[in-house]
C-alpha cells in the first residue's frame, strides 16, 4: 500500500470531474492525461467519484446511475496515472441532479419522523464513500478524500467521525476531508482525519491573510495542510472571484495568469502548506491547445497560467 509522504509537495491536478461511466473506454483520455503532465509538471492526480442525488435535501445518493463513473474506469486510469509516475488522491464526491450546489445539502438538526433526515442521508452517502475507499484500497491510492465542500453537513461532526472510522477498515491509508473555502477554522472534527484540506478559491488579494489564519488551524490541530482544490477561470474580473464558475466578463487570460502568479508565490510564502491541486482537467473534452487563450474556464491547457505552474517549483 502506497501512501502520501507529507514531506513531498502534492502537486496535483483534478482529473475527469463527473465523467460517466464508461469514459475509458474512448481512448482520448490517455492523451488528455498525458497533456496535463506534460504541460503543468504535476507530480499527483485526483480522481474524483461523484454519486449523485436528486436534491439537496434527497437521502439517497445514486452510484448506480450511468453517470457515475465505473470501478473499472477507475482502474484504468489509476493504472495510466501510475506509469507517469503520478501520486493519486481518490476523493468522493456527491453533486445534485437539480444543479444545486451539495454545499446546501442540509436536514434538520434532530431527526423527525417522516421527514428526511441525517440519519437516512449518512447511511446512504456512508455505502458511496465506502465504494470509493474499497476502490482507493485496491488501486492502492496515496490518499482518500471522504468528501468536499459539505458546508450543511459540516457540523455533524459525530456523524463524519462514525464515516471515517468505518472508513479505516477499508482503506489503510491518510484520509483528508475537504472543506469549503473560509471554513477550515468552522469543522470541529478535524481530529478524525489524517489531513486537512480546503477549496482554496481565495480572491487575489485576500491570499496571504486566509493562509495565515489557516496555518493556526493547521497548527491547532497538529495536522499537515493542502489545497484539496484551487483555481480561477480566464474571465475578466475573476481573479477576484475565482470560486464561481459563472461570475467574470469577457475571456481574460491574463486574469487567470494573475491569479496563479498571485497564489502560487503565496504558496512559497507559507511553507506550511503541504500541496495543492488545481481544478479542473477534463477527461475527454480537451480542447486543442491553440485555443486555450480563447477558453473562458478554470482548465489551464493552452493559457499563460500553464507555463506559470510548468515553470513554478513547489518544495
Amino acid at each position: 500500500m502506497s501512501a502520501w509522504d507529507v514531506q513531498s509537495f502534492f502537486n496535483g491536478y483534478t482529473f475527469g470531474f463527473c465523467a460517466r461511466r464508461g469514459f475509458t473506454e474512448k481512448g482520448i483520455w490517455r492523451e488528455s492525461l498525458r497533456e496535463m503532465v506534460r504541460t503543468t509538471g504535476c507530480n499527483a492526480l485526483v480522481l474524483p467519484v461523484c454519486g449523485l442525488q436528486e436534491h439537496a435535501y434527497s437521502t439517497e445518493v445514486d452510484t448506480d446511475t450511468p453517470d457515475v463513473m465505473s470501478s473499472d474506469d477507475v482502474s484504468r486510469v489509476c493504472e495510466a496515472a501510475r506509469e507517469l509516475g503520478l501520486q493519486i488522491c481518490m476523493k468522493a464526491m456527491v453533486n445534485c441532479r437539480d444543479g444545486y450546489w451539495r454545499a446546501y445539502i442540509r436536514f434538520f438538526d434532530h431527526d423527525v419522523p417522516t421527514e428526511p433526515g441525517w440519519d437516512a442521508w449518512f447511511l446512504s452517502y456512508g455505502r458511496h464513500v465506502a465504494r470509493v475507499a474499497e476502490m482507493a484500497a485496491e488501486n492502492r491510492a496515496d490518499m482518500l478524500c471522504v468528501g468536499c465542500e459539505m458546508v450543511g453537513a459540516d457540523g455533524q461532526a459525530d456523524r463524519w467521525r462514525r464515516l471515517i472510522s468505518d472508513v479505516r477498515g477499508v482503506y489503510p491509508g491518510p484520509v483528508t476531508y475537504n472543506c469549503d473555502k473560509y471554513q477550515e477554522d468552522h469543522v470541529s472534527w478535524w481530529d478524525a482525519v489524517d489531513v486537512i484540506s480546503s477549496s482554496g478559491y481565495y480572491p487575489m488579494d485576500e491570499i496571504d491573510d486566509n493562509l495565515r489564519r489557516i496555518e493556526a488551524v493547521s497548527r491547532r490541530e497538529g495536522k499537515p495542510f493542502l489545497f484539496m482544490e484551487a483555481g480561477c477561470p480566464s474571465r475578466y474580473g475573476s481573479e477576484h472571484r475565482p470560486n464561481d464558475w459563472r461570475f467574470g466578463g469577457a475571456v481574460s487570460e491574463k486574469a487567470q495568469a494573475d491569479w496563479y502568479c498571485a497564489f502560487t508565490q503565496a504558496l512559497s510564502r507559507h511553507p506550511f502548506v503541504r500541496g495543492s491541486v488545481w481544478w479542473d482537467w477534463p477527461a475527454l473534452r480537451l480542447y486543442p491547445e491553440a485555443d486555450g487563450p480563447q477558453n473562458p474556464g478554470y482548465c489551464t491547457y493552452g493559457k499563460e497560467a500553464n507555463r506559470i505552474l510548468l515553470n513554478w517549483s513547489p518544495r
